[in-house]
C-alpha cells in the first residue's frame, strides 16, 4: 500500500453532500477524522444527513452562486454536486450546462484563488460511450467525443479544471462508473438498484436490448473511499490526473443473473428474468481501472454481490419499500419540484 501523506488541515468542503454519493461520502469522511462542510441545495431535504447533523457544518446554497467565504480554512473540495444523468440533462439542457460545466469551472477557479490545495471532481465514465463499440476496453488515454448533453457537460468541465492546475492547486478527476449500493439518499434509478427494486417489488428483473450492453460499475462506498485516497495522496503524483473508477465491467444479463442468484440463495425469493430481445443497443462501454490501481495501490472492494445483500437488508431496515415514490428517481423528483414551484408561485398561500 502506498504511504499516505499526513493532512494537517482536515476541513473538507463537500458539494452535493445531501446527494446519493454525497451522503455516503459525508459518513466516510467523518469516520476518517475529517471536518465536513456540507454544501447542497438540498432539493431532497436534510434527511439524508440527519444522522450527522450535529457533526457537520451545513450550507444550503446553489452551486452556481457559491460565496468564496465558504472556502475559508478549506484544504480540499470534493465536488459531487450537479445534474446526475441523461434524463436530468435532457429535461433542462441549459441548466445542465450551467451546473455541470460553467458552475464547476467557476468553483475550481474560486478554489484556486482562495488557497484550496486539492479539487476532486466527480466526473462520469459515460463519456466513453461508443454504443455498439462496447467490447473495446478504453482507458484514460482513449479518444473520446461525447455527444449526450450529460456526458458532454462532464467532459467539458474536466477540460476547464485541468487547464488551471499548478504546483499549488491540484485537480483530480474520477470518471466514475455507474454507481450501486445503499445510501441514506437512496436511488432506484441506477441499474443494480433498479434490478433489486424490481425483484423485490415485482419478483422479476427486466433486461433490455438482449442484455448484451457492457457497463462499468462501482459501489458507492468505494467511490467515497477513492476520494479519501485522493485527499491523502501526494499532489505531485496525481495533479491534473484523470482516473477511471470502477469495480468491474458487467453485461446487463450478467448483472441480472447475479441479482437473481443472491436473492434466491440469501432471501429465498423466486425471481424471473424477462429479456427484451430487440436489437437496439443503449449505452455500451468497458473501461480499464489499471491506472487507478497503479497510482493508489488500491482497488475498490465491494462487489455487486456484496451490495445486493446489503441493499436488501437496508431497504427492509429503513422501510424504503414505497418503491414508486418520486423521491427515489432523480428526474421524477425534479419534475415534481418544478411543477410544485410553478403552482406555489401563482398561489398567495396554502393555509
Amino acid at each position: 500500500m502506498r504511504k499516505r501523506i499526513k493532512i494537517i488541515n482536515k476541513v473538507i468542503l463537500l458539494t452535493g453532500a445531501g446527494g446519493y454519493i454525497g451522503a455516503v461520502t459525508t459518513k466516510t469522511l467523518l469516520n476518517k477524522g475529517y471536518e465536513v462542510r456540507a454544501l447542497d441545495s438540498f432539493y431532497w431535504g436534510l434527511k439524508p444527513l440527519q444522522e450527522f447533523k450535529n457533526n457537520i457544518e451545513i450550507i444550503r446554497e446553489d452551486i452556481r452562486n457559491v460565496n468564496p467565504k465558504i472556502l475559508n480554512g478549506v484544504h480540499t473540495v470534493i465536488h459531487t454536486a450537479g445534474l446526475s444523468n441523461d434524463p436530468m440533462a435532457d429535461f433542462n439542457p441549459s441548466a445542465n450546462f450551467e451546473i455541470n460545466t460553467t458552475a464547476t469551472a467557476r468553483l475550481a477557479k474560486i478554489c484556486k484563488k482562495n488557497g484550496v490545495k486539492k479539487f476532486i471532481f466527480a466526473s462520469s465514465a459515460s463519456i466513453y460511450d461508443r454504443a455498439r463499440g462496447g467490447n473495446i476496453l478504453q482507458d484514460e488515454s482513449s479518444n473520446v467525443s461525447p455527444v449526450a448533453a450529460y456526458s458532454l457537460s462532464k467532459f467539458k468541465a474536466e477540460q476547464e479544471i485541468i487547464k488551471i492546475k499548478n504546483n499549488d492547486f491540484c485537480p483530480v478527476i474520477f470518471r466514475q462508473g455507474t454507481v450501486y449500493g445503499y445510501s441514506p439518499r437512496l436511488r432506484y434509478d441506477l441499474v443494480v438498484n433498479t434490478m433489486v427494486k424490481d425483484a423485490l417489488n415485482c419478483r422479476r428483473i427486466n433486461v433490455f436490448c438482449k442484455g448484451m450492453q457492457w457497463r462499468p460499475l462501482v459501489d458507492v462506498r468505494d467511490v467515497a473511499e477513492a476520494y479519501v485516497r485522493a485527499i491523502e495522496c501526494k499532489n505531485l503524483m496525481i495533479n491534473g490526473q484523470v482516473f477511471n473508477l470502477l469495480y468491474k465491467n458487467y453485461t446487463m444479463i450478467e448483472l441480472a443473473r447475479i441479482v437473481k442468484k443472491i436473492l434466491k440463495e440469501k432471501f429465498n425469493l423466486d425471481i424471473r428474468i424477462v429479456i427484451d430481445n430487440t436489437p437496439k443497443i443503449g449505452r455500451n462501454y468497458k473501461i480499464s481501472s489499471e491506472k487507478l490501481n497503479r497510482y493508489f495501490k488500491w482497488k475498490p472492494k465491494y462487489s455487486v454481490e456484496d451490495a445486493v445483500q446489503d441493499l436488501v437488508k437496508q431497504i427492509k431496515r429503513n422501510t424504503n419499500t414505497d418503491f414508486t415514490h418520486p423521491r427515489y428517481y432523480n428526474i421524477e423528483w425534479m419534475k415534481l419540484l418544478v411543477e410544485t414551484s410553478q403552482i406555489l408561485s401563482s398561489t398567495d398561500k396554502i393555509f
